[in-house]
C-alpha cells in the first residue's frame, strides 16, 4: 500500500523531473535547436537522453555520497559550492545579450548529441550529489519501494 510518505517522495521526484526538463540549459537548448533544424522527432530523441545518461550519473553520485555520508561537513561544503556554482550560472544567464542560431543541413545524430551533452553537463551531477541522492537515502529509510518510485517518478 502506498503511504502518504511514499506519495510525498513520488511527488518530489516528479516535480524535480519536470523542473529539470523545463529549466533552461544546454540540453533544452539542444532540444529546441534540433527541433527547429530537423523535426520534432529529433528533438524528442534528445529529450530522452537523460533516461540513458542519468543512470550512470546516479550511480557515480550515489557511490560518492555513500562514501562521504558520515562526513556532514564535507557534504555541507559540497552543497555550498554547488549552490555557488548554480548562482554563478544564473548570473551568467542574466548577462546574455542575444542568441544567434545558425542552421546547417547535417545528419542529426540527435540521441548521440543529447547523451554527450547531458554527460558533460555539470547540472545532473550537482543535482544528484547535492539534492537527489540525499533525498533518495531518506526515501529508502521509508522503504526500498519508496526509493524506487522516487527515481521512477
Amino acid at each position: 500500500m502506498i503511504t502518504d510518505s511514499t506519495l510525498t517522495y513520488i511527488s518530489m521526484g516528479a516535480l524535480f523531473g519536470l523542473t529539470a526538463g523545463l529549466s533552461p540549459g544546454p540540453l533544452l537548448t539542444l532540444v529546441i535547436s534540433s527541433t527547429l533544424q530537423h523535426n520534432k522527432a529529433e528533438g524528442i530523441k534528445i529529450a530522452f537522453a537523460p533516461l540513458i545518461t542519468d543512470i550512470p550519473v546516479i550511480l557515480v553520485t550515489f557511490f560518492i555520497f555513500s562514501r562521504f555520508s558520515q562526513f556532514t561537513s564535507v557534504l555541507g561544503l559540497v552543497s555550498f559550492l554547488g549552490g555557488l556554482y548554480v548562482a554563478w550560472l544564473g548570473y551568467q544567464t542574466l548577462k546574455i545579450k542575444g542568441l544567434a542560431i545558425e542552421t546547417q543541413i547535417a545528419k542529426p545524430e540527435s540521441l548521440k548529441k543529447g547523451i554527450l551533452t547531458n554527460l558533460l553537463n555539470p547540472n545532473p551531477y550537482l543535482f544528484w550529489l547535492t539534492v537527489g541522492i540525499p533525498i533518495a537515502f531518506k526515501a529508502y529509510e521509508i522503504s526500498p519501494i519508496t526509493a524506487i518510485l522516487y527515481f521512477l517518478s
